[in-house]
This record gives C-alpha cells, structure tokens and sequence, in this order.
C-alpha cells in the first residue's frame, strides 16, 4: 500500500513539473504547422498565453495520479511476488530479469488505466484555442471539445465506447518496454549511486536515478510514442490510418524515419526534471510512511 501512495503523490508533483513541455511535444508530434521547438513554444504562447501549455491539466493531475499509482504499485507486487516465488523471500535482492518482468507488468496494467484520459488530453493538447484577450471575429466559433469530461462525452457519442481507447494498441507498445527500461534503469543506477539502502537513500543519487530512467525511458517510448498521438488524434469519421502498422508505414513513407523520433529531444527535456521530482517524493513518501508506522 505505501507504494501505491507514494506513487500517486510522485506522479501529481512530476506532471506539474513536465506538463508545459508535453503538451509542445504532442503538437510538434501530431501537427505539421511547426518548424521546431521554439517555433511551436512561440506559436502557442502568441495565439493562447500561458492557459494553451496547460490544456487538460485538470483531469492529467488526478489520472497521473491514479497511473502512478497504479504503476509504482504494480512493479512493486510483481517484484516480491516474483521474489517470493523464485528465492522463497519476498525481501530477497531481486535480479535484473526479475525487475524488468516487473516493469512490463506495470506498463502493460498502467495502459488500461490511462488510455481514455490520455487520448482526451492528445485532443485537448491539440485543439488551439485562442486566448481571450486576442479573440477576434474569426475566433468567434467555441472548439469542439470544452474540457476533458466533455471530450470523453463527445468521443462516446460519436465513435462509440471503444473510441474511448482509440491508439490503446500503440500505447501498450510503448509503455510495456519503455516501463520496464525505467524501472530496470533506476534501479541499477540507485544501486550504484545511492547505496545507503531503502530507509535512508542518498538524495542526489536518487535525483540522478530517477532523471536518467526517465531520459532512457523515453528514449525507449519516443517512436511509439508518435504513432499513438496520431492515432489518438485520428478522426473516427475519415481516418487516415488503419491502424499500429499502416500509421507506422503512412508516416515513415511520407516524412521519413526520423518522423518516429519527433519530439525525442523534448521528451528528454522534460523527462530528466519530472522523473527527478517522481522518484525523490517516492522515496520521501516510503521513507515517511515507514518511520510512521514504527
């Protein structure tokens, strides 16, 4: 249980830290309107002032929450069941193999979880809107979609109930692999440079862990990734792939391969801060928790 608290409180503080720069990402992903980076950051800021990096963030708060949760809880059950299992202790050190069995678990049980907000908050993220103080006639008509609840609504309405987990296929893809690499990744490196053991890690390893497996995780997540926000984003009405392998196939053929790698920097960017910030409040809330119930 208390790695399923600190997982939800390390995911709320991490996605207020990273949130901005997703948001470009998924722009720079799944819309060609942008030349770059700073072209994107530019662009938004001009048309919707601060309010357009931040589309979604009401409903993301309370479902990273949940995902971390879900996540952190998940690798760590499936760790001392295997454990258990294979060395007779739950407490006993577990292997490389054991922690990355464990970390596709998590992604895999994670992706049920997250795949309908997360396909609202593509949309929201996608859908420009400008900001009041610069509304204008032509801007005069409201968006399509008001908020992330009335999203969801309207995705049932007019692709159904399974709409709601439209790209899910491609988010397993990505989470399954890129979890296991994160967890597997934290924790060779915490071993390495924070030895002092769970009840008191050392705080700059535990940053650096937790930087780093967030930066090799996406790494990992980055090609997936982009198939997923296209495919998210894709009408249900006309749509332009048919799935997994032609959205991979249609990008590549018309934008190349490095199209699979759109926003690969970014995701590093914003990755390296807000794992820092998840795995220090993790270990915090573990290390709280424990001294409480002595």
């Amino acid at each position: 249980m208390r790695d399923f608290i600190a997982g939800a409180i390390g995911g709320a503080f991490g996605i207020m830290v990273g949130y901005p720069l997703d948001t470009v990402k998924v722009r720079i992903q799944t819309q060609k309107s942008y030349s770059g980076l700073w072209h994107c950051i530019y662009a938004t800021y001009k048309l919707e002032k601060l309010p357009g990096f931040f589309r979604g963030l009401s409903m993301s708060m309370s479902t990273v929450s949940v995902s971390s949760s879900v996540s952190f809880g998940t690798y760590r059950s499936c760790l001392h069941s295997l454990c258990k299992l294979r060395y007779g202790s739950a407490e006993a050190k577990a292997s490389n193999l054991d922690i990355f069995l464990s970390g596709c678990a998590a992604g895999t049980v994670r992706v049920f979880v997250t795949s309908p907000t997360d396909m609202a908050k593509v949309r929201l993220q996608t859908q420009t809107q400008p900001h009041p103080s610069l509304s204008r006639s032509c801007f005069a008509s409201k968006p399509k979609y008001q908020g992330t609840v009335h999203c969801l609504r309207m995705v049932v309405q007019e692709e159904g109930f399974l709409g709601l987990y439209r790209g899910c296929s491609a988010l397993i893809f990505r989470d399954c692999p890129s979890f296991a690499t994160y967890f597997l990744t934290y924790e060779v490196l915490r071993e390495w440079l924070a030895p002092a053991g769970p009840s008191n890690p050392e705080i700059l390893g535990v940053l650096l862990s937790g930087g780093f497996a967030g930066m090799l995780a996406w790494t990992v997540a980055t090609p997936m990734d982009v198939i997923k926000s296209r495919l998210q984003v894709d009408a249900a009405s006309k749509p332009k792939y048919r799935g997994v392998i032609h959205c991979i196939t249609k990008s590549v053929k018309q934008e190349g391969i490095k199209v699979l790698f759109k926003g690969l920097g970014l995701n590093c960017l914003r990755a390296f801060p807000v794992n820092m910030v998840v795995f220090f409040t993790y270990e915090f809330i573990l290390t709280l928790t424990k001294q409480l119930s002595l």
